[in-house]
């Protein structure tokens, strides 16, 4: 008996995993620029620490939502999609036949066997080979609302926590400088990791991603400086 040979691809996971990057990242920036940019002031330890664990609630909500309704305005585009080609399967099956045809005579096939492999497609699963050969709908990246709106809080409040545990662990008056060094490191790692599972270069990935993070708490930096004023 013939054994099928199982595949994974990274494709499959592309779903979970940008709203779980996205989110990761923005919780390391978006808090450690805030606990910079307020220490800068010459804030009170409390008051930084007040500051980032607001700045987490509200982040993490924030993500969350963004990142629902934009993929939520992606899942209702595939269905009105789907609908539209359902109805004309039913009205027009002939002429839908002919349109799975040409796509696959412009990949390749010959007209001979494009026409035979649409008519099978299409009396195996009608509806499923023009979704995922008209419309480029598959299941690994068909629109996930609800899963993308978790993974993007989740990793944002998880992302956040880092700076946070360095403020809890800096020395007196060395808030700024340790949440920096701290914050640059987690972002090398995450965009090593980012990349990695992608299937990218993990020197670049993390370049990339620390330098915009070092962009930002340098700039979060100077605007405290801009208010030094005590909180």
């Amino acid at each position: 008996m013939r054994r099928w040979h199982v595949e994974t691809h990274r494709t499959d996971r592309v779903g979970w995993l940008r709203a779980a990057v996205l989110g990761a990242n923005d919780g390391i920036i978006s808090i450690a620029g805030l606990l910079v940019g307020v220490a800068a002031t010459g804030a009170t330890t409390t008051a930084v620490l007040g500051s980032g664990v607001a700045g987490i609630v509200a982040g993490a909500m924030s993500m969350a939502a963004g990142e629902y309704v934009s993929v939520q305005s992606q899942a209702d585009t595939e269905r009105a999609d789907i609908a539209k080609e359902t109805r004309e399967l039913a009205e027009e099956p002939e002429h839908e036949l002919q349109e799975l045809t040409h796509i696959y005579v412009k990949r390749g096939l010959t007209p001979e066997l494009a026409v035979q492999v649409a008519q099978q497609l299409t009396a195996h699963d009608a509806l499923g080979a023009h979704k995922r050969d008209e419309l480029g709908i598959t299941d690994a990246l068909s629109a996930r609302p609800l899963q993308a709106a978790m993974a993007s809080a989740a990793a944002f409040t998880c992302g956040a926590l880092l700076p946070i545990a360095a403020v809890v662990f800096a020395p007196a008056g060395r808030i700024e400088a340790v949440t920096f060094a701290v914050t640059f490191a987690a972002l090398l790692g995450s965009g090593a990791l980012a990349a990695w599972a992608g299937g990218a270069s993990k020197l670049r990935g993390a370049l990339r991603v620390g330098f915009w993070g070092a962009m930002a708490m340098a700039a979060a930096s100077i605007v405290g400086r801009l208010f030094d004023v005590q909180v």
